[in-house]
């Protein structure tokens, strides 16, 4: 099968591997119909993720149909489509009965990081039965696919960690994908006012369209100061951290209320300062969060339902023979005005 590969930071190949085989009697093997990149998948390359090898297959999201079950696997089979998750979850350990399925000991974000990932023809699915998803008649893949990690992740790690409710005030730093999953999740809850916060003006755009109520091009070095202005002095309730560079968690410092909560959702692969000396009598919180798609079940029927359209966030389509050129794309966000892209197989 082609495969896309990790090489080392700054290095990746499109290579023929081996089509994955049933190692345990709860592995899947899913002929993957769609998948797409991840930020995360950028952070890889540049070296940010310790834990992902050279030669390993990226991606940790896609949709696909079953190829072929292990012997425990009882509520799929051959042919059934499925939504694959990005965490993987025994459903048995300490931390699955927790619902911290990404910390599950044999398991957690293991996709294209610590085992082979989704960006190939085929993907061997660990615990098959908690950690892929039926996919509902009639419904649209393409859609689904964000469901895999985006949609949850913005609203797990980045509404819910924020505690977004009813009438208060929200910032979102950084309007990509991860920060426009939390800015349609976020309105789940009617928050006064969503703010976004990014260097580009065409993203910052989208986000209206969206549903923001602000949006802040960042460039000018007054987001906070344009913030305060909107929030009658006083900083937001929630602020979201959606990049993950040492900038952005910065001025999330900046942007919380009193009372607030900081949302971290990027990852981070340098060290970031926190600033004690002016938070420490603030009140405030600091969440990080690993997703755990708990939340994913909920998800399927607002999207079925039609109270969210995902497929808004996809902007590119890519076949696998041309992922490198996905990459590109991809990586040059700004240039190319992309989002999501979907790439099939």
């Amino acid at each position: 099968m082609k495969a896309l590969i990790y090489r080392g930071p700054g290095n990746k190949a499109l290579e023929d591997r081996p089509k994955p085989t049933i190692q345990d009697a709860g592995d899947a093997i899913v002929r993957v119909t769609r998948t797409t990149i991840c930020g995360t998948d950028l952070h890889i390359l540049k070296g940010d993720v310790a834990t992902c090898a050279p030669g390993r297959v990226l991606g940790h999201e896609g949709v696909g149909v079953v190829d072929s079950v292990g012997a425990g696997v009882s509520s799929f089979k051959q042919g059934d489509r499925v939504l694959i998750s990005c965490i993987t979850a025994c459903g048995r350990c300490e931390y699955c009965r927790r619902g911290m399925y990404s910390h599950c000991t044999t398991g957690g974000w293991i996709l294209g990081n610590e085992i082979d990932g989704t960006q190939a023809e085929y993907v061997r699915i660990p615990h098959a039965d908690t950690s892929l998803y039926p996919i509902p008649a009639q419904a649209e893949e393409e859609a689904l696919v964000m469901l895999s990690d985006i949609l949850p992740t913005g609203f797990e790690c980045g509404v819910l960690n924020g505690k977004v409710e009813p009438g208060s005030t929200v910032a979102i730093v950084g309007s990509g994908p991860i920060g426009l999953a939390a800015l349609l999740t976020a309105q789940f809850y009617s928050p006064a006012q969503i703010i976004m916060i990014d260097l580009d003006d065409n993203r910052l755009e989208m986000a209206k369209r969206f549903g923001a109520t602000g949006a802040i091009n960042s460039g000018k070095g007054d987001a906070a100061e344009q913030v305060k202005a909107m929030t009658g002095g006083r900083g937001v309730d929630t602020a979201i951290e959606a990049v993950g560079v040492p900038a952005t968690f910065l001025l999330c410092q900046d942007l919380v209320a009193p009372g607030g909560v900081i949302a971290n959702i990027g990852v981070h692969g340098t060290k970031v300062d926190l600033h004690l000396e002016t938070l420490w009598s603030r009140n405030i919180s600091i969440t990080t969060r690993l997703v755990d798609t708990a939340t994913t079940p909920m998800l399927l029927k607002v999207v079925q339902s039609g109270r969210i359209d995902p497929a808004r966030l996809i902007t590119h389509h890519f076949k696998l023979a041309d992922i490198l050129d996905a990459y590109d794309t991809f990586s040059r966000a700004a240039a190319t005005g992309a989002l999501k892209v979907i790439i099939e197989t």
